[in-house]
């Protein structure tokens, strides 16, 4: 039966994959993008992605050596900088017609990832046996809600531009 120590690992290793993956998604999906706005919002998740990678790769260096999980300093901005690409780009960006449907399905897989991804960390956060790393996979998994949420509003958008500023920017049509 593997240790504490071997499952706190290969949860790692796995985490670590699952980001490499991540980020290898997001560079391709961004220069297959024909969309202004799906290109810099997919390229932005990349970087988060190689970021996450980075603070897990740290971790598992710490856990070989010291034997213990160090303090990370991990810092999420609950997605402020991907809603400002979304809003930034959204002013300037048009739906490419032609290649609306494969933005569509390049998106609903996103969204699939950061479900899956999410729900490993949540997974991870319940196993763990210390609070340092039941708090790291607890911020890890927020922050895959916030990707989510933010592909979601992508989604809408690219499913319905019309509706979605209906319903996002709430305008008054009775003139007050």
């Amino acid at each position: 039966m593997p240790s504490e120590r071997q499952k706190t690992i290969e949860a790692l290793k796995t985490a670590i994959q699952m980001e490499i993956d991540g980020k290898e998604f997001y560079l391709k999906a961004s220069r297959e993008s024909r969309n202004e706005l799906g290109k810099k919002l997919l390229e932005s998740l990349s970087s988060e992605e190689d970021y996450h990678r980075e603070k897990f790769e740290q971790i598992f260096a710490s856990i070989e050596k010291e034997k213990s999980w160090p303090d990370t300093g991990f810092q999420p901005d609950n997605g402020k900088h991907l809603k400002t690409i979304f809003s930034n780009e959204l002013e300037k960006s048009s739906v490419d017609k032609q290649s609306l449907h494969s933005e569509i399905d390049t998106v609903q897989k996103a969204m699939e990832m950061e479900s899956a991804s999410r729900e490993f960390y949540r997974q991870q956060m319940a196993l763990a046996k210390g609070v340092a790393e039941r708090q790291f996979y607890s911020l890890v998994s927020d922050e895959e809600r916030v990707h989510f949420l933010v592909l979601l509003d992508y989604f809408e958008y690219l499913k319905d531009p019309a509706g979605w500023f209906v319903d996002k920017e709430h305008p008054s049509f009775d003139g007050g």
